[in-house]
Formats: structure tokens, C-alpha cells, sequence
């Protein structure tokens, strides 16, 4: 089953499209996806295709996230989601544990934001939260990424303390696609209570990273958010 999934996949590869995709994911060294190697696979298509082999094991999964092609790691992680969301308890937290002990294969922003909320954050929903903020503190980039998409789960529900609290930590960060993550949430935040991302926002915005005060205001009323760009709020 395994290489039947990986046949279709190089079917519907694309040589132009891979060239895109590789300078769209910073794979040249020096970038954050160094390395990462892609075939050229739109992601409608991989869904499409991860949909038909929902049911394949964790074990050829685990063999997919440990592959140097993009799109085969994807496919995974989009099974997983599908996974989780039909499981029961029991399930549920097989495929989260699965999840974290493999994550050293989900290593791309994409990856992280179509997969974290979806597991990890639905997982831990109802539960402590406390290894996302050791994962906000940690010297990988992708864990703090997970850390911070994975609240997004918790927005939706409309519990906002633990986004807002790893926001705080992520205001030093250095990487711009952490401050794109953590801007993100706060507007999603903003979305759904506007007083309380504005809250965050005052308190904060001064030394906040340029980028993250950009996502964060992006849907304000425009002379607000020139307001905000200004520091005269």
C-alpha cells in the first residue's frame, strides 16, 4: 500500500510546479526548509489523494515522515488528521503521541498549520497545557511553531488565555515565521473578542516584533492601524 500511495503521488507530480514550490519553502541552504526536496504536488490534489489512503497504517506513515519529499510528508500528516478525527479517545491519543514522537519529520510551516491545531491543540483542548509552553521555549523552530498553531484550537473554542500567554513568550522570538505565527493567532483572537486581542495589543505592541504587530492589526480599520504602526494608540 505504501508504494501504491507513493506511485500516485510522483503521477501527479509537477517539475515546474516542484521548482516553485522550492523557492517558495526557502529550501536553498541557509533557509528555514533547507534541504526539504519537492516533487510538485498541489495540495487539493494531496488531499485528495491522503483521503483514499486514510486507512493506511501508522507504521507506513512513520516511514512517510521520515521521507525527504515534502509531499509524502504531507500526505502523512493529512492522514493523521483524518485519523484523529475519526478515532476515539483511545485513538485520539495514539495519534497524538504518534504525532509528537515523529515530529522531527514535520518540519515546514505547512505542515505545522494544517496538522497542530487539528491534533495537538484538539487534543489537548480539554486537557493541561503545559508541554506547549515547553515546546514555546524550545530551540527548535518547528516545536515553537507547533506551540503556538496548536492554540489556534483553543480560539475556536473561545479560550484565549493560553495563545495570549505564549504569545508573550514568542514577543523576543527572533524568526519571522514565528512572529507571522504568533501575529496570526492574535488576530484570530481579534476575530472572535476584539477587546481582549486589543488588551494584549496595548500592553505590548511597542515591543512587539514589527511582523507580528503587522498580522496582528491587519484587518483594523485603517487609521487604526496606522495608529498601531505609529505608536500613537
Amino acid at each position: 500500500m505504501l508504494e501504491e500511495l507513493r506511485k500516485i503521488l510522483n503521477l501527479n507530480s509537477n517539475e515546474q510546479y516542484a521548482k516553485t514550490a522550492q523557492w517558495f519553502f526557502k529550501t536553498d541552504p541557509g533557509g528555514y526548509g533547507e534541504g526539504d526536496r519537492f516533487i510538485g504536488i498541489r495540495v487539493p490534489v494531496i488531499r485528495k489523494i491522503a483521503k483514499e489512503f486514510s486507512h493506511i497504517s501508522l507504521d507506513h506513515l512513520r516511514v512517510l515522515l521520515s521521507s525527504s519529499i515534502h509531499e509524502e510528508r504531507l500526505t502523512a500528516v493529512l492522514i493523521l488528521v483524518l485519523k484523529f478525527k475519526k478515532g476515539n479517545e483511545s485513538e485520539k491519543e495514539k495519534i497524538y503521541k504518534f504525532y509528537l514522537k515523529n515530529r522531527k519529520g514535520i518540519n515546514n510551516w505547512d505542515l505545522i498549520d494544517l496538522s497542530a491545531p487539528n491534533i495537538v491543540g484538539a487534543y489537548l483542548l480539554d486537557k493541561e497545557k503545559e508541554l506547549l509552553f515547553k515546546f514555546a521555549l524550545s530551540k527548535n523552530l518547528w516545536d515553537r511553531r507547533i506551540a503556538i498553531l496548536s492554540t489556534f484550537a483553543f480560539i475556536k473554542a473561545d479560550e484565549y488565555e493560553t495563545s495570549l500567554k505564549i504569545c508573550e513568550t514568542l514577543l523576543s522570538d527572533k524568526h519571522d515565521l514565528i512572529h507571522k505565527a504568533a501575529g496570526w493567532m492574535l488576530r484570530e483572537i481579534g476575530k472572535r473578542n476584539l477587546k481582549i486581542e486589543e488588551e494584549f495589543l496595548k500592553k505590548h505592541y511597542k515591543k512587539m516584533p514589527r511582523t507580528m504587530l503587522r498580522y496582528a492589526i491587519e484587518k483594523f480599520p485603517e487609521a487604526k492601524r496606522l495608529a498601531y504602526l505609529k505608536g500613537k494608540v
